[in-house]
Formats: C-alpha cells, structure tokens, sequence
C-alpha cells in the first residue's frame, strides 16, 4: 500500500477544500470498498479525507419525503421505521446485499459511489480500461459471466454493484451534492453514467463534489413493490441479476408502474418505453412478458453470459407479478415466491 496524508474534516467546506487539494485525495467514511481498493493497489490515493465528523448522519422529513443523509449507515436506513412503512423496496433492497457486519459500516454516500466487482478490475496483472485507460479490456472476449447485458462499450462492460441504486432507481431519488460552486441536485438516473469511451467515470459527480444526501420523493409505493435479486448463492453474493419494482393500480388496472433492473449494465437500467407499455394495461403475466420482451430486445450479451438475457425477462416477469400481488420477495427466506 501506497504512503498517504490524512486529514479529517469538521465541515463540508473544508472538505470540499480538502478534495480539491490536487493531492489525488479521496473522500473516506465507512471505507468498505476503497480501503479493499488500496489493499489490491487498484486505487493510490495521495491524501484520504476524513468525513465522518460531518453533520450528514440523519434521516429528516424532506417536502413529503425523507432526505437520508449521506453518512447515515446502510443499516440504519433498511430499518428506520419511516423507510420500511413508507419505502419498504428501499429497505428489501439494502437487506438484500452484502453482510449485518457489512451493512453497519457502509455508508449511503459510499453505497452511491462503490465500483464494479469485475475480476479484471481487481487484478493488476490484466488489462482494464477502467483501471487503466487505454490499457484494454479483458472482460471482452474473457471470462464474462457476470458481465453487462445492456449499455456496453468497446471500452468496457462492467456493472454496477448496487442494490440499493436499484430500488432507488427505480423510486426516482435525487443525489444533493456540493461543490466550490455551492450545491446541486442530480437526478439518480444520471447520477451513474455508461462506460462510454470514460469507462474510469463511474458518474457525473464532479472530482471536486461531495455527496450530502440522498431525497426521497413523496410517492414511495409502499402497497405494491418488490426486491427480487438471482445470485449464485443465496446469500453475500452480487446479483446475476436483479429488479426492483414498483406499481400503483386502480383494481386490476395499472395507474403507474417502474422498474429497474441490477447486474446487467454500468449503471441501475431502466426502460421507460417498456414502463409505459404496462400503463392503462390489466396486471397480468401477458402484460408483463409484453414489458419485460421489450426491455431484454436490447440487450447485447457477451460470449459468456446470453444466459442472463432469459434470465432478466424471466426475473422481470417475476418481479412486476410479486408487485401487482402485494406479495414482494422476502429477504429473509429467499426463496423465490
């Protein structure tokens, strides 16, 4: 591991001060993926800033909804009463990833921002546009199982590691950031971004900017919603795929519906034209095979993982039946309901 300067910040302007010291800093909280990264010599930053101390600690009622601050803990969100009552596809998505140990320590702020699992990523002995600029792609034409469906480049086809960008994705949360020029607010659909030819970009956060919060809207679907994640194994494993799904319905019509699919690109993937196709539609198999051909019609599959094409349609499917019953998936027994 590499020497770096420490220093811990008592407000946001100073840590914006100290980020944009030009010292390749980084930003540091729970630390459950960045410090792995430095372990692995992925990732060599200069000056690690300390944010803990920072008053982003809280989840606070927020224009009829909640703003969850960026260093509130992936625990304390899953089970804060007004999450599970008001978002509960939020909290079945967070309880859905990594560990107990895992999820006390992760930040929401961290959550927004850890990088892909990809093994090329990982291992300084093969090409990685990602890691490396310019250096290739191994995942191309390599082991890629576990590789990107939808949105890839030439330049790369990692995904997204996040379960609760997911759910968030698919609730349309906002990021609030701040910067030297004061704060912003970044949709969360274009808050990750595809590898494009900037695979080393993961989003459109600016080098200088700082997570503040998470806002949640008003609408959080608590009747009819689901978190259904397919992994390898049942538990402590990235998703081969996964989708979260929200509905409202007007007896069996459905009045509004979204969903988002985990495991499959660079980023929480959505498909508006699909999402509309259910809209005014019976909630039925049917409809939903309609929704879910027409999102996997783009998908472009590597030589490893075309399973995950029936997969997702499959998972789809699956996952707006859950929703429209007001039967969403456990996380505690996983078995598929």
């Amino acid at each position: 591991m590499n020497r770096f300067d420490y220093v811990r910040a008592g407000t946001v302007e100073e840590a914006v001060q100290a980020i944009a010291s030009g010292a390749n800093a980084r930003f540091i909280a729970g630390g459950t993926n960045l410090v792995d990264l430095m372990k692995y010599n992925v990732e060599r930053p200069g000056r690690l800033v300390d944010i803990t101390r920072l008053p982003l600690d809280r989840i606070e009622e927020q224009d009829g909804g909640l703003r969850i601050g960026a260093l509130v803990t992936n625990a304390a969100v899953a089970y804060d009463g007004r999450v599970e009552d008001r978002y509960p596809v939020l909290s079945s998505a967070i309880l859905a990833g990594a560990t107990g140990q895992l999820r006390n320590a992760a930040t929401t702020g961290g959550n927004l921002l850890q990088r892909t699992r990809c093994y090329y990523f990982y291992d300084e002995g093969t090409p990685c546009n990602k890691r490396l600029p310019g250096s290739g792609c191994g995942a191309i034409g390599g082991v890629n199982r576990i590789h990107a469906i939808f949105g890839t480049s030439d330049q790369c086809i990692a995904t997204h590691p996040s379960d609760m960008c997911v759910a968030l994705a698919a609730l349309e949360a906002t990021v609030r950031v701040a910067g030297p020029s004061g704060e912003r607010t970044i949709p969360l659909s274009e808050f990750h971004r595809l590898p494009g030819d900037e695979p080393e970009r993961d989003t459109t956060l600016g080098a200088d900017e700082i997570v503040l919060s998470v806002d949640l809207p008003a609408e959080g679907f608590a009747g009819h919603h689901t978190y259904l994640k397919l992994r390898d194994r049942l538990s402590y494993a990235f998703a081969l795929v996964s989708v979260a799904a929200v509905m409202e319905l007007e007896g069996k019509t459905i009045k509004a519906a979204r969903f988002a699919l985990g495991g499959v690109a660079h980023k929480p993937w959505r498909n508006e034209e699909a999402e509309r196709m259910l809209l005014g539609k019976p909630a039925t198999r049917e409809t939903f095979s309609a929704a879910a051909d027409r999102v996997v019609s783009e998908a472009k599959p590597q030589s490893e993982n075309g399973f995950k094409v029936e997969l997702a349609r499959r998972a789809i499917v699956r996952a707006l039946e859950q929703a429209a019953a007001g039967t969403p998936q456990s996380q505690s027994d996983k078995r598929i309901a």
